[in-house]
């Protein structure tokens, strides 16, 4: 979830919830292919997305890969050894090795993180409680989403050049908006952050720790940060909301919120292993990440360490997405029904509906994006709307103007172009995204409204 299309967090978790309906046999088996199979041709052809590989795992331990599109390198093929930028499901591999570390009596749930840190570094704390790692993996530490001194030089691969002492400083800086613990707030930085404090710990780099305690034992040979030869040759090439190809992304400093590259192959046996809690060597260590701890922006979404859990009638569903430059994933599993999904896509268009679809046939797919026309608009009556306009404590969206065209860049992302429907009313043709602004009794633009997934969501105008 590093990057989405103008979403926070769990908003897509959040909205489906409401929409669950009656459960089905808790034996169901997961669709067949030719059904999965439809339904990726028809994403593919409805230029929602470019290639798109789906891992099932069934009750009776069956997997099978189901795929569509193109890689974008000529001649390889989408299937199950394509390697895909896995983006925010790296903090489950996070989370799995905090569990590992503490199952070894290395670390507590209730450490400070300062523990783990330079001495150096002032962690923000609050009516003399401190950030401990269990805030950081429940994303309750009363950390921004990203750091305000995060300022990329090049968008197309931001989280680049910022360094770690660029996060001590931001750190040592902060002061905390609210009580630690209290309030779920999604954080690229606080799972970052949890990361390398194990890494700290360990005395390693974090891809040399969870390669040794996670991906190593699980045989996952193709989950890395570093891609060797062979898994660059096997690179689906990210794509854009456009379908252009655009850069890959590196984490050196918050790796551990979002760095790996996997492939369906591998990411079915992380699946497996989560699964079955009797598994060796981790089975009882994953187990642990999935258990309800906090709750997580709405009444139907709680988290564990670092997944998320959705419940509704159907059952719950353990899960995480992820989001890259380039790339939408998703891994998400029923515990009583013993049944998981794996959706890896090359696109930067999300398909998180299909993962949970396929797993409770009631949550139903999203529809395309409606049909929208533009129209003539004086383009000199954009400036009025150039500003920063907040929608949430970390989720901003910048409107600009180059020319004759309206832009829009949400917090961490790329910028999209706005087409007017009417003098207030914007569309982008990527998604089913809309935005109006709104003007007070004098004229003045003072905010916007969002408009994505049947949800209004209003945003002040801040700058």
């Amino acid at each position: 979830m590093l990057a989405r299309l103008f979403v926070s967090a769990s908003t897509i978790g959040v909205a489906l919830a409401g929409l669950m309906a009656t459960p089905l046999p808790a034996q169901r088996i997961l669709p067949a292919d030719s059904v999965i199979r439809g339904i990726l041709e028809e994403r593919v052809a409805q230029k929602r997305t470019v290639g798109i590989a789906v891992g099932t795992l069934d009750p009776d331990g069956t997997t099978r890969i189901v795929s569509a599109g193109a890689s974008g390198q000529p001649g390889l093929a989408v299937d199950g050894d394509a390697v895909f930028e896995i983006g925010s499901i790296t903090k489950t591999f996070t989370a799995a090795l905090l569990s590992d570390m503490m199952a070894r009596g290395e670390v507590r749930l209730d450490d400070p993180v300062a523990k783990y840190l330079p001495a150096s570094v002032k962690m923000p704390a609050r009516g003399g409680k401190q950030i401990t790692l269990l805030d950081l993996a429940t994303q309750s530490s009363g950390l921004r989403g990203m750091p305000t001194n995060f300022a990329p030089k090049d968008m197309s691969n931001p989280y680049v050049d910022y360094t770690v002492q660029q996060m001590y400083d931001f750190l040592s800086g902060y002061e905390l908006p609210r009580d630690i613990g209290v309030q779920y707030e999604y954080s690229n930085l606080g799972v970052g952050l949890l990361g390398h404090a194990l890494a700290l710990k360990s005395g390693k780099t974090y891809e040399a720790i969870l390669t040794e305690r996670i991906l190593a034992p699980l045989g996952m040979r193709d989950t890395r940060i570093t891609l060797n030869d062979d898994m660059r040759r096997r690179l689906a090439l990210g794509h854009d909301e456009q379908g252009k190809i655009v850069a890959n992304w590196d984490l050196p400093t918050l790796a551990g919120a979002g760095a790996l590259r996997s492939t369906v192959k591998d990411m079915l046996k992380y699946l497996a292993a989560n699964l079955d809690a009797t598994s060796r060597p981790l089975g009882k260590q994953l187990a642990v990440t999935h258990e309800s701890r906090r709750e997580a922006g709405s009444p139907t979404m709680t988290i564990g360490l670092a997944w998320h859990i959705l419940k509704g009638p159907g059952g719950s569903i353990v899960w995480h997405n992820g989001g890259t430059g380039g790339y939408r994933t998703f891994i998400g599993f029923d515990l009583v029904k013993r049944a998981g999904v794996v959706v890896l896509t090359n696109s930067a268009i999300g398909a998180d509906d299909i993962g949970f679809h396929l797993i409770d046939g009631g949550i139903p797919l999203t529809k395309p994006p409606a049909a929208h026309t533009e129209v003539a608009i004086d383009a000199a009556k954009f400036t009025a709307y150039v500003g920063v306009y907040e929608l949430a404590p970390n989720f901003s969206i910048t409107v600009s103007v180059d020319g004759q065209e309206l832009w829009l860049q949400a917090t961490g992302q790329g910028k999209l172009r706005g087409f007017p429907e009417s003098e207030t009313d914007f569309f982008i043709k990527e998604a089913d995204v809309q935005l109006t602004f709104v003007k007070g009794s004098d004229g003045q633009v003072t905010g916007l409204v969002l408009h994505q997934s049947g949800q209004d969501a209003p945003g002040k105008k801040v700058k």
